[in-house]
């Protein structure tokens, strides 16, 4: 997907993100937080799990 593409899916997820704030980040975080949104809207139970990649930190923050 594009950059522009995983933006729109991730403001599908959570319309409260800001393609504004989003378009600062590198497509691969993109990538990992909408799979992680995903998670967000499937059935829960035993086999939901989401593992943390090391591809970002525990905590994400940007100063302008």
């Amino acid at each position: 997907m594009s950059k522009e593409q995983l933006i729109d899916e991730i403001r599908r997820l959570n319309r409260t993100a800001d393609s504004q704030f989003l378009v600062h980040f590198k497509p691969e975080m993109l990538e990992e937080y909408l799979k992680r949104l995903a998670l967000t809207v499937s059935a829960r139970g035993r086999a939901s799990v989401w593992v943390r990649t090391g591809i970002s930190p525990a905590v994400v923050t940007r100063v302008h």
